[in-house]
């Protein structure tokens, strides 16, 4: 309880003195994160509707691909991303390993799989005979998947939630293409694993407690967005 009180205690300190480096590991965390979690909603959200309005051969397998996806160890998918931009990989010639944007990478894979099974469940919750309907009413195709993305708005505002919420924890992927690099790629979650290892337990518990309120904040602005939506 010392400990947590004291990180606490530092914490604020941090915070209040806008120490450098540390407004630097909150700002890459919110970029690497966000950067993501927009990629991640870009391609799965409409695949997420294309798999939950489509029928072929193969259907559910793919929704067990998807649903595998959603509980990937994140250091699967940084080994997979690691493998693709080391220096010998079918990538390595962009030199993208051990910067920010192979972290973003790592963690749109994280990502997706999360949309995109929110997203066939939001759509699929849906009336299967309102497509039709709509189409009845005169609707275009754009915007009967317009109007259908704002009757499932709730679950797609979940599948924001879900992906931000599992990029932002995550660490070793990360830290797999990242490098942990002193103030280039290093962020919330593996400073917290290297100033534990070096003994820093309070520092650590700051930067913890820092990640958490960062957490809370963006998805309290996201539920306040839903429940807006849904009244």
């Amino acid at each position: 309880m010392t400990d947590l009180l004291s990180g606490a205690a530092e914490a604020i300190q941090l915070l209040l003195q806008r120490d450098p480096e540390v407004e630097g590991i909150v700002l890459r965390t919110l970029f690497v994160s966000g950067i993501a979690t927009l990629l991640a909603m870009a391609v799965g959200v409409p695949l997420g509707y294309l798999l939950a309005r489509a029928r072929f051969a193969g259907r559910t397998f793919v929704l067990g691909l998807v649903n595998t996806g959603m509980g990937m160890p994140p250091v699967v998918a940084g080994l997979f991303v690691w493998l693709l931009l080391v220096r010998n990989g079918p990538l390595g010639s962009f030199e993208l390993i051990y910067t920010i944007r192979a972290m973003a990478i790592a963690q749109f894979f994280i990502a997706t799989p999360m949309v995109m099974g929110f997203t066939v469940a939001s759509i699929q919750a849906l009336p299967p005979q309102l497509p039709d309907l709509l189409r009845s009413l005169g609707a275009s195709r754009v915007r009967t998947v317009w109007l259908l993305a704002r009757e499932a708005r709730l679950g797609l505002l979940a599948a924001v939630m879900a992906g931000f919420g599992a990029v932002i924890s995550e660490v070793g992927a990360s830290m797999m293409v990242g490098g942990n690099l002193r103030g280039q790629t290093r962020i919330l979650t593996t400073a917290i694993v290297t100033e534990t290892s070096r003994g820093q337990t309070e520092r650590a518990i700051a930067l913890g407690l820092i990640l958490l309120v960062l957490a809370f904040l963006v998805n309290l602005f996201l539920t306040r967005s839903q429940q807006a939506r849904a009244t």
